[in-house]
């Protein structure tokens, strides 16, 4: 990594404030990696909606690191995928890294737009993150000791997000990962019923999880003013995508980085570390 030619690479962040990329950034930070973060905020705004925003910020840029919002399961994401893989390699883009969902026949279309785009390119086929229940949907339920979902004993293997962006970092700064479909799960497959049964145990408080109807979650939902497009993304993911398809072990961590993903317990402690559910802890 202190290769002359590598230092020189300048990385795009797209979704550099979300879940995973916000960590892609600041692990690239810390390695010395010039990092350019793309978001409608940044000093270069990004905006996917708005076309006229993305030449700017490819302009002398190397690799990519695509985390498209809000899911590429959404209705036109592998047409805008497709739009703008091709503005970045026409921008001198040598290197595509996706974030894609496991079991997601949409993100897998997303995915045929990006190593059909010509230059070097990696998939990060993700798994749940298990940061869902410390930094998304699932964080509020649990504060209130009340998590309400519709899915029942469908286990998942949850993935720690810094797991994601710890391979993202490697194919964007190492050789050796382009052409590569990376399936990222965590170690162990467990029910979310088990998880928010582990968070509990952990916190020493008492958490109740119940299996609810969809109808009745995504009134749930709209009692609580979420936009219909996220309810729409929520019932595809429970419905779809936790039917068990997933419920299965995957490789993808180790074969990029060398070890085993992070546990579900190793997550826990590690959210409880950073104050993620101090309310109640």
């Amino acid at each position: 990594m202190n290769n002359q030619e590598n230092t020189k690479k300048q990385i795009l962040v797209l979704g550099g404030t979300g879940k995973t990329g916000s960590r892609v950034v600041s692990k690239l930070q810390q390695l010395g990696w010039p990092v350019r973060i793309g978001s409608r905020n940044a000093a270069i705004p990004f905006d996917w909606n708005d076309q006229s925003t993305w030449a700017p910020v490819l302009q002398d840029i190397d690799s990519v690191y695509i985390s498209y919002q809000p899911d590429l399961a959404v209705p036109g994401a592998a047409d805008t995928i497709r739009s703008l893989t091709h503005l970045a390699v026409k921008s001198g883009v040598t290197h595509l890294v996706l974030l894609s969902g496991r079991g997601e026949e949409e993100a897998q279309a997303c995915e045929k737009m990006v190593i059909n785009a010509g230059v070097d390119w990696t998939i990060l086929r993700a798994s749940w993150f298990c940061q869902n229940f410390s930094e998304g949907y699932v964080l509020d339920p649990i504060l209130a000791g009340q998590v309400d979902l519709p899915v029942g004993h469908v286990p998942e293997p949850f993935i720690d997000a810094d797991d994601i962006a710890d391979v993202a970092v490697a194919a964007l700064t190492n050789n050796g990962h382009a052409g590569q479909v990376y399936e990222l799960t965590g170690p162990r497959l467990l029910t979310f019923r088990d998880a928010i049964q582990e968070i509990a145990a952990a916190l020493n408080q008492p958490i109740q999880y119940q299996q609810i109807p969809m109808d009745a979650y995504k009134a749930m939902l709209r009692e609580y003013q979420i936009p219909d497009d996220y309810i729409w993304l929520i019932s595809y993911l429970f419905t779809e995508v936790l039917d068990g398809r997933n419920a299965s072990l995957a490789d993808g961590v180790e074969r990029a980085l060398g070890r085993k993903p992070t546990d579900f317990s190793e997550y826990i402690r590690k959210a409880i570390a950073t104050g993620a559910w101090q309310v109640i802890a």
